[in-house]
């Protein structure tokens, strides 16, 4: 029978710990789930959360289930970095304050601390008294790299579930078989959506997005000879492109919003009001990476054609025009080119314009690549 858990695709030994400790009723109050990036740790916790929040250990079926399954639950809770270098002190204090309200609609709250090894000495010490003795309603699921990058006072209060990294030929065959996608599009999802599986299923399942991936590449490709009101339109039009899907999010989030004013204290629909902002400008932040990922994705593969090892190509609908550009642009170019992507990711976070960002992207990579006289362009 289908259970919340099947989610949790590539962790089958996560699997069987989850089932066994929500069958014996035993769930724990602090969990640490611990693995690389697209290890399925978000989408376990969701799935525990489900288990702990569903009045039939998640059965999939209830409002409370699809509530949880469509993160939109308000007695589950979603925290990440909010600080350009990890967590706000303003946040810990937030949930702690936040861990002593009652649940608003279930039995229990679930708080799910995302990239815990950010927390920081300081957040962790004003976060320790609360993970220590949490009220008896409440489970705190953090997640993280490893158990060695997390401090180790916080690890100490958990029970650490570890993640095993899924190698890339089995994370393309899960997307392919959940989303129906061929080999090709299923590695093309995984490296636009920085290695997670489940956001590369959605990815799949959505046609705009690869016409969204074929337009980034394009831009790329026509780099050379683009000006610079060429790519100040192109900026503006792929940061479009990248936050359509939004619209849909914001408009669940609305119509969830207005369902619970029914029945909601004004200080609880705050409360959910400030939580959907959150949701939704992680969602946005999510959608600008999928560009700075493709891009990421394409200079490396002049690196390794200029390394002559085609078969490292991810981008293998664009090797003609991968293998022309490789032949003819510096080595070194392309060495300082790869880090541009990961300086607009940093920009990102301390919320400088998307356009901006992209704007910088793609001026930064043309001198690189074709020097800052654009002499082909001229």
């Amino acid at each position: 029978m289908p259970d919340a858990f099947d989610r949790v695709l590539g962790q089958p030994q996560v699997r069987t710990f989850l089932r066994r400790v929500v069958k014996s009723g035993r769930v724990g109050q602090s969990y640490l789930f611990a693995g690389p990036v697209g290890s399925n740790k978000t989408q376990a916790a969701y799935a525990l959360a489900q288990c702990i929040i569903c009045p039939n250990h998640g059965c999939g079926k209830c409002e409370a289930c699809r509530k949880v399954m469509h993160h939109s639950h308000p007695d589950v809770k979603f925290y990440s970095p909010e600080g350009a270098n990890g967590y706000l002190i303003a946040q810990i204090r937030e949930i702690i304050s936040d861990v002593s309200l009652a649940p608003i609609q279930a039995t229990h709250k679930v708080y799910i601390i995302d990239e815990a090894d950010k927390l920081g000495v300081q957040g962790a010490n004003a976060f320790l008294k609360t993970l220590e003795e949490p009220p008896k309603d409440v489970v705190f699921i953090l997640l993280g790299r490893t158990s060695d990058s997390v401090l180790p006072t916080i690890v100490s209060r958990c029970q650490v579930v570890p993640f095993r990294h899924i190698p890339t030929d089995e994370a393309a065959g899960i997307v392919s078989q959940n989303s129906g996608a061929d080999a090709l599009h299923a590695r093309l999802a995984i490296q636009a959506c920085g290695g997670s599986i489940t956001h590369a299923i959605e990815f799949c399942r959505d046609p705009g997005r690869f016409t969204f991936r074929d337009s980034v590449i394009q831009m790329l490709r026509n780099l050379e000879h683009s000006d610079d009101l060429d790519i100040l339109i192109t900026a503006r039009k792929l940061v479009q492109d990248a936050q359509a899907p939004l619209d849909l999010f914001r408009e669940q989030q609305n119509k969830e919003l207005e369902q619970s004013k029914a029945y909601l204290a004004r200080e609880q629909i705050k409360q959910m009001e400030l939580r959907n902002k959150r949701a939704l400008s992680k969602r946005t932040t999510e959608e600008l990476h999928q560009i700075t990922s493709i891009v990421r994705s394409w200079l490396r593969d002049l690196m390794v054609l200029q390394a002559q090892s085609p078969d490292l190509v991810i981008n293998r609908d664009a090797m003609q025009d991968l293998s022309e550009i490789a032949a003819h642009v510096p080595a070194e170019g392309v060495l300082a080119a790869i880090g541009e992507p990961d300086k607009v990711d940093k920009a990102i976070a301390y919320n400088v314009s998307p356009e901006t960002c992209i704007d910088a992207l793609l001026f930064e990579i043309r001198k690189d690549l074709y020097g800052s006289n654009n002499a082909r362009n001229a």
